[in-house]
């Protein structure tokens, strides 16, 4: 039977008024464990959306006293994308992922003739693909010291089953040496689930080229890094040892943690 996108998405909307600051914007990411807060206007009607990738192109992180003040005096409704994408929870969800992969966004709004009741985002296509049965400064302050790991031939279907089982958003592919050959998130998920692979390539066959950077960079310069390669995760690897087994990940998520703590210059 066609799966539809109600099939698959997820509750929801959350939301916040236009007013809300960028630092309040933060802390409601992280508390509802989100990428994303659509941007309700003053009748409650959905205006705009923002995300964690737009905090981090908003250049926060800027040392300069007085563009980190301007930064911390704007408000979701400024930051806010708008239109919003939407597509009917009646469509088929192979629709859905057409549209990820072609307009490369990653969440589109859900609505049932016109009201919106969900959002379907690229890690709700995961289950699809498993078979029926920071006050920091740098990198190594920030970033995630344990990845969830596999093996170039590792079935995509099994990966997909590690991602829903550890609530992880990406897993880091190696060798059998431990280098990082690449990394697969859910955007590399959209291609099989069109195609009806249902999980049967394999780790190496669908990982994209992954960005890696020092533990003892800034922040400053990971943030650059995502913004500028759209990337929402870094593999932080050992300079003098490029080919051993990386020293950890440093995602957007993580980032967006240390700007949501009660001592971050943003609260």
């Amino acid at each position: 039977m066609t799966k539809l996108v109600r099939d698959l998405m997820h509750s929801g909307p959350f939301t916040c008024p236009p007013e809300t600051r960028l630092g309040q914007v933060a802390v409601r990411l992280v508390e509802h464990k989100v990428h994303a807060l659509f941007v309700t206007d003053a009748n409650g009607v959905i205006s705009g959306i923002v995300t964690d990738f737009d905090l981090l192109a908003g250049e926060w992180l800027s040392a300069d006293a007085e563009s980190l003040a301007a930064m911390r005096a704007m408000t979701a409704g400024e930051m806010m994308t708008s239109p919003v994408a939407t597509i009917e929870a009646d469509e088929p969800a192979i629709n859905a992922a057409r549209r990820m992969g072609r307009d490369l966004v990653r969440r589109l709004l859900v609505t049932d003739q016109g009201k919106p009741i969900g959002v379907i985002s690229i890690s709700d296509f995961l289950p699809a693909l498993v078979p029926a049965r920071m006050n920091r400064a740098t990198v190594a302050d920030v970033m995630s010291h344990t990845m969830l790991v596999c093996r170039e031939e590792t079935p995509l279907a099994e990966v997909a089953r590690g991602l829903i089982a550890t609530r992880y958003r990406s897993i880091l592919v190696v060798s059998a040496q431990g280098k990082a050959l690449g990394i697969i998130s859910g955007l590399d998920f959209l291609d099989s689930f069109e195609a009806g692979h249902n999980g049967s390539k394999n780790a190496g066959q669908v990982m994209h080229r992954m960005m890696t950077i020092s533990p003892t960079a800034s922040l400053q310069e990971a943030a650059n890094l995502m913004i500028n390669h759209h990337h929402h995760r870094l593999i932080v690897i050992d300079p003098d040892q490029a080919d051993s087994m990386p020293l950890g990940i440093l995602s957007s998520v993580d980032i967006m943690s240390q700007m949501a703590q009660p001592e971050s210059v943003w609260q």
